[in-house]
């Protein structure tokens, strides 16, 4: 049973997920800066995922479960995979794993082999070759689109530059660092007064993106080879174990694989690998379960962010006994106060930690958590930090119980807990702390995308006066000469901003409806308003029935609206940024008569005239669906350079395929 008892307080629960779980994506997939360790971020995941499977009037495809999630820095050059590289579902004790093998054999009706493999804690990359040599190395990404990284990965002493045979192939790798070159690395760092790298993780991920290949060679990176990605076709294998055995054939390094006949066999394996794992001379944080026969796991499918035919398997949290010193509390954009306990650092799962959330007052009264207090904590699926429980024996005799403070810590206004929730609010409106996540929010990639703000930044605008509300953004450039008393902000980060502003102002507006924060209106409800609404103009004035007709726009939704552009501060602010000149209409409208009316289109492969947002942005201004994978359903395939996989399926299924000049012809039909 769920803790939130309305579909409200999951929805306020749910948000603040998303924006915390993307930001952590952003951290680890685009800056290579991992702001927690794997476990944490699979807690959260997991929290995201039960409160969508427990409220599915609050799942949303662009949610980041369903997704395989982040960006990429422009300082590579974007390389689009020729098939999506998945992430794995997870599996963190027997019951799961068990769970997994029933779903396995009810899909199967039959009792399939199992593949065990090591899951390297590095990062991963995709490796082409063509007629046997090597021709491109890029990162996964956001597992659609990463970073072209040829001359590092060629450094990989490991990586064979030619292949046995004269073949095309894709492969998958894990690239990594030893622990001895990477105790010698940091021993270096140290040598040279630079901040040591936190865990071999890190220092992999920071040395296959050097611009300068010279530093990456000189790093002593190692790959893993352990799937073939396309070419797998020219290739007579049948099973996982026999890809294993041609991956080493063809030159490639893999590790150690085992095959097992059930699933006992296999948690005998994991749990003694738990111990062992620590004698490898190399970091794993888990282990890869697989169904060994190809054509069994081709018949389990994919479903939108994992393959059906295998899981990981995470290793148990570590606990670790520390004091906690302090109880901060902490603001969230929706105004959530949310309590963090501040313990001694400690060591737990290869990094230190010294900070858990505590959620709410509920969570505090239950563990009856407090200042003083021995406790163990641990890494949620060796992820989050988290308060396990609380040593009794070893409390203080002058301690006290906590509660969450009536007055907001950040703008002393009043705070309120609504029947049935969990959560305690600040309901200022104009509370700095609920503004600075607002504009977060604002600025992020799903919203109006505008580059040059860190959490830092803002803050600092906000405590200078350049910021009251959102439209203030678009008043910056009048204080352009101030802003250069920001640390670290010269003129050509301020340039940099004011441009990526003035470029904002002229997005979708379906950009703005998702930035601006409403109740349970993501970036997908706003795309979806965007088409059937013109201009903001004409969402503003529909009312519940109208907006209820729309497919994915349910009653709380539509109340949501209403009451967000019922309120005159909110209608005020539309009125000041239509002055400012943001754009508030929508090229999005659907098009019955377009070309591509009711048709679904699919796009792989490098296009020469457009990016892969505008091809999908044209597909759906002439009527039609831009999907992600061929199925069935797909009308058209437009292909580009190095099309791979996507095309070769379109032709077994007989859809009809277009490159881009017949793609450009079609539209100039309309």
């Amino acid at each position: 049973m769920s803790q939130y008892k309305s579909t409200e307080a999951a929805a306020s629960r749910v948000m603040e997920l998303k924006a915390v779980i993307n930001r952590h994506s952003h951290a680890y997939y685009v800056l290579d800066q991992p702001s927690v360790t794997d476990a944490e971020y699979d807690a959260l995941m997991n929290e995201l995922i039960q409160l969508e499977n427990e409220f599915p009037e609050l799942s949303d495809p662009n949610s980041p479960t369903r997704r395989v999630g982040g960006a990429v820095l422009e300082i590579f050059n974007k390389v689009t995979h020729t098939a999506p590289l998945l992430s794995l579902d997870n599996a963190y004790n027997a019951e799961d794993l068990r769970a997994f093998d029933a779903r396995v054999k009810k899909d199967l009706d039959e009792t399939p082999e199992y593949t065990v493999e090591y899951k390297i804690d590095g990062l991963t990359v995709a490796c082409l070759y063509e007629n046997g040599q090597f021709v491109r190395g890029a990162t996964r990404g956001d597992g659609t689109t990463g970073e072209e990284v040829t001359e590092n990965v060629r450094t990989i002493k490991a990586l064979p530059l030619s292949l046995q045979i004269p073949i095309n192939l894709e492969v998958r790798g894990e690239v990594f660092l030893p622990k001895a070159s990477f105790l010698k690395l940091n021993e270096q760092q140290a040598l040279l007064g630079k901040e040591a790298f936190a865990n071999p993780r890190n220092a992999a991920a920071g040395s296959l993106r050097q611009l300068d290949s010279r530093i990456a060679a000189n790093r002593k990176l190692d790959v893993f080879i352990f799937d073939m990605i396309t070419g797998v076709e020219a290739l007579d294998i049948s099973s996982q174990t026999e890809a294993f055995e041609k991956l080493t054939q063809l030159g490639f390094k893999t590790a150690p694989i085992k095959r097992f006949d059930s699933i006992d066999d296999v948690i005998d394996y994991t749990e003694d690998m738990v111990s062992r794992r620590h004698d490898l001379p190399f970091e794993i944080d888990g282990l890869v379960i697989k169904v060994n026969n190809l054509r069994m796991r081709s018949k389990l499918g994919f479903t939108a962010k994992s393959p059906r035919g295998a899981i990981a398997y995470k290793f148990p949290a570590e606990l670790a006994k520390t004091v906690i010193r302090e109880i901060q509390v902490q603001v969230g954009r929706t105004g959530v106060i949310t309590p963090l306990a501040v313990f001694d650092p400690v060591v737990v799962a290869g990094s230190t930690i010294s900070k858990a959330t505590l959620h709410n007052q509920d969570y505090i009264d239950e563990k009856d958590i407090r200042v003083g207090d021995t406790v163990l904590v641990q890494k949620a699926g060796d992820v989050i930090p988290a308060v396990v429980r609380v040593v009794l024996e070893d409390r203080p005799d002058n301690t006290q119980r906590f509660h969450l403070p009536d007055q907001c810590p950040v703008c002393e206004g009043p705070t309120l807990r609504q029947p049935g929730e969990a959560a305690l609010r600040c309901i200022n409106d104009s509370c700095p702390a609920k503004l600075q996540r607002l504009l977060m929010h604002f600025v992020s990639r799903t919203a109006m995308n505008i580059d040059g703000f860190g959490e830092a930044i803002v803050e600092n605008f906000i405590d200078k006066g350049f910021i009251e509300s959102i439209s203030d953004i678009y008043r910056l450039k009048e204080v352009q000469e101030e802003l250069k008393t920001v640390e670290g902000f010269g003129d050509k980060s301020i340039n940099k901003l004011l441009e990526s502003i003035e470029n904002s102002k002229s997005n979708d507006y379906y950009r703005l409806i998702s930035g601006l924060g409403i109740p349970l209106i993501g970036e997908k409800a706003a795309k979806t308003l965007a088409k059937h609404f013109i201009s903001i103009d004409e969402l503003m004035t529909a009312d519940v029935e109208a907006l209820t007709q729309i497919d994915e726009i349910g009653d709380k939704m539509a109340l949501s609206l209403i009451h967000y552009f019922g309120r005159s501060d909110n209608r005020k602010l539309i009125e000041d940024l239509r002055s400012l000149g943001v754009n508030l209409t929508s090229k999005l409208i659907s098009n019955v008569d377009g070309v591509f009316a009711g048709k679904t289109l699919v796009v792989t492969g490098t296009l020469v005239k457009y990016s892969r947002d505008e091809i999908k942005s044209l597909i759906e201004q002439n009527g039609g669906k831009a999907a992600g994978s061929v199925s069935a359903k797909t009308d058209y395939v437009v292909v580009g350079e190095n099309a791979g996989s996507k095309a070769d399926k379109a032709r077994s299924l007989g859809i009809t395929i277009i490159d881009e000049a017949e793609f450009e012809a079609m539209l100039n039909q309309a």
